[in-house]
């Protein structure tokens, strides 16, 4: 199999991952025809003994180092407040950031990708989540009757360093909390304590304002019918930890409502 076809399969996601690096398609392709155009012209560059996927990434980036301040950097309209929210980030903590978090590589492979140790790299990726968390940082309004899981949530809300506005129990005491507090972010439960559901008062509050949700239930079914527009962010009770802390940095993240570097 020559060079051509073997990486062939893997050019769509190179290319997604030069849109991502650099926060522009028509830059991401730039890099793409720079590297493509230097390994025809010197196929001996290719580390041959590495899988194809993980040397055609670890060439791109001999490309990105040597080529990337004279190509053109400019956006093109296309950016998301993600992709605006990676270019925030230092290059290096962005590549080592995306190589294992978008494009799925090991830290070994991404380190070899990057050059650097996997010291250097698990470094590099702490330092981008560092940044983002901070940059997420925001108010978080929590709807929930059963205080024991309340006093879970606003402690794991808390410690990934996010304000705490309040915690409703009832449809129109979530409703009311939000109105006198506009939240960056809701959690809540359906069934709540005087038979009021969540999911209205969620509706309520999206009427009057645009805020990520996150659905945390005991009756995931009431909201999996198939039948309306289900939410993107639903945890199942007894959740852990560490899912309801994934789906909150997912769901600001890519929150299309919030500015970058601007708290809520």
């Amino acid at each position: 199999m020559n060079l051509v076809q073997s990486f062939a399969p893997h050019l769509p996601f190179l290319r997604r991952y030069a849109r991502a690096l650099t926060g522009s398609q028509a830059s991401g392709d730039a890099y793409i025809r720079a590297s493509l155009q230097a390994l025809a012209e010197d196929p001996e560059q290719i580390d041959r003994d590495a899988d194809a996927r993980t040397a055609l990434y670890r060439f791109f980036h001999v490309i990105w180092g040597g080529t990337g301040a004279r190509l053109d950097r400019a956006g093109d309209g296309s950016s998301t407040v993600a992709d605006e929210r990676l270019q925030a980030l230092a290059p290096i903590q962005r590549q080592a950031f995306l190589l294992t978090a978008l494009e799925g590589f090991s830290a070994a492979e991404a380190a070899y990708i990057l050059g650097v140790t996997e010291a250097e790299h698990a470094d590099l990726v702490r330092a981008a989540h560092r940044e983002i968390e901070a940059d997420l940082s925001t108010k978080v309004l929590i709807i929930e009757d059963e205080p024991i899981i309340a006093a879970d949530l606003e402690n794991l809300v808390q410690d990934l360093g996010h304000e705490v506005t309040g915690n409703a129990t009832t449809r129109s005491e979530a409703v009311s909390m939000a109105k006198a507090n506009p939240p960056g972010l809701i959690l809540c439960d359906i069934q709540l304590a005087d038979g009021s559901s969540g999911i209205d008062a969620a509706h309520d509050i999206l009427d009057v304002m645009d805020v990520p949700i996150i659905f945390i239930t005991a009756f995931p079914e009431r909201l999996l019918t198939g039948e309306r527009p289900e939410p993107t962010f639903l945890i199942p009770k007894p959740f852990q930890e560490n899912t309801v802390k994934a789906a909150i940095g997912q769901a600001l993240f890519f929150n299309p409502a919030r500015t970058p570097g601007v708290a809520v």
